[in-house]
C-alpha cells in the first residue's frame, strides 16, 4: 500500500468505533502507520485486523487517557516504538446533553475529563514530536487535528458544558495554529453536525431517546463523512493549511 502518507505516524484517540475508527482506515490507506487508542480492546482489535487485511499498517492501545499519566505514557511508547509521530487526531470526546437543573456534577466532570483534560495531556505530550517530524518528516509537515463540534460554534440549551468544552478545545485549536504555523506543524479542528455514531449512547435516559428521535428524523451524516473531512485537512500540500472545517447534514440548521 502507498499513498500521500507514505512513512508517516498517526494516532487517532477515540478510535474504537465511529468517527476515530473510520479516520484510522482512511489515514492507513494513505499509507500511515496508524495508532488506535481507546478502551475497549476487543473493538481495537478488530479494527487493526480490518487494516491489516486492506494492507495498512496498525497497532492498537487500549489506554484510557483520561488517567493521569496514562496519555504521557501513550506517546512516548509510540515515539519508542515507531520512531516518530507526524498526525495526531484528538477524537476521543463524550456528550452527555440534559439540562443543567438535572445533571449530576459526575456528568459534567466527566466531559471536562474526557473533551479538555485528556485532549490537553495527548496534545502536550505530542508537540515536541510533530514539531521535530515536521523539521524531518518525508512531507516536511506534521498535523494535529481535534474533532470539536457545531456546538463549539453555537451555544444551545440543555447543552451547556458540552458547549463549554468544545467551544474550549476549538478556541485552543486556533491558539496553538498561531503558535506553531512557522514550525509547519497545522494545527485544525472539525466541527461535525449531527453524525449517525454511539455519541448519543451515553446521554442519560429520557433526554437520549429525545435526541435520538432528532436524530432519526433527519438523514444524519455518516462517520465516514467526517473521516473524509480529517483526511482532506492532513493530505494537503505542505503549503496548504486548512484550518477549520463546519460540516452539517444538509437538512440541519
Amino acid at each position: 500500500m502507498s499513498g500521500r502518507l507514505d512513512g508517516t505516524v498517526a494516532l487517532v484517540t477515540g478510535a474504537s468505533s465511529g468517527i476515530g475508527a473510520a479516520t484510522a482506515q482512511a489515514l492507513a490507506a494513505e499509507g500511515a502507520r496508524v495508532v488506535v487508542a481507546a478502551r475497549r480492546r476487543d473493538r481495537l482489535d478488530a479494527l487493526v485486523g480490518q487494516i491489516h487485511e486492506d494492507g495498512g499498517r496498525a497497532d492498537a492501545f487500549d489506554v484510557d487517557i483520561t488517567a493521569p499519566g496514562h496519555a504521557e505514557a501513550l506517546v512516548e511508547r509510540i515515539v519508542d516504538d515507531a520512531g516518530r509521530l507526524d498526525t495526531v487526531v484528538n477524537n476521543a470526546g463524550v456528550m452527555l446533553l440534559g439540562p443543567a437543573l438535572d445533571a449530576s456534577a459526575e456528568e459534567w466532570e466527566r466531559m471536562v475529563d474526557l473533551n479538555v483534560t485528556a485532549l490537553l495531556r495527548v496534545t502536550h505530550a505530542a508537540l515536541p514530536h510533530l514539531v521535530a517530524a515536521a523539521d524531518d518528516g518525508p512531507r516536511g509537515v506534521a498535523d494535529l487535528v481535534t474533532v470539536s463540534s457545531v456546538a463549539g460554534r453555537r451555544a444551545a440549551a440543555n447543552s451547556a458544558v458540552y458547549n463549554l468544552t468544545k467551544f474550549g478545545v476549538t478556541a485552543f485549536s486556533e491558539a496553538l495554529r498561531q503558535e506553531l504555523a512557522e514550525s509547519h506543524v497545522r494545527v485544525g479542528s472539525v466541527e461535525p453536525g449531527a453524525v449517525d455514531t454511539e455519541l448519543a449512547h451515553h446521554i442519560r435516559p429520557g433526554v437520549r431517546e429525545d435526541t435520538q428521535a432528532w436524530l432519526d428524523s433527519i438523514e444524519t451524516l455518516k462517520a465516514e463523512d467526517i473521516a473524509d473531512a480529517i483526511h482532506y485537512m492532513v493530505t494537503r500540500a505542505r503549503h496548504v493549511a486548512i484550518n477549520e472545517l463546519l460540516v452539517r447534514p444538509t437538512v440541519q440548521k
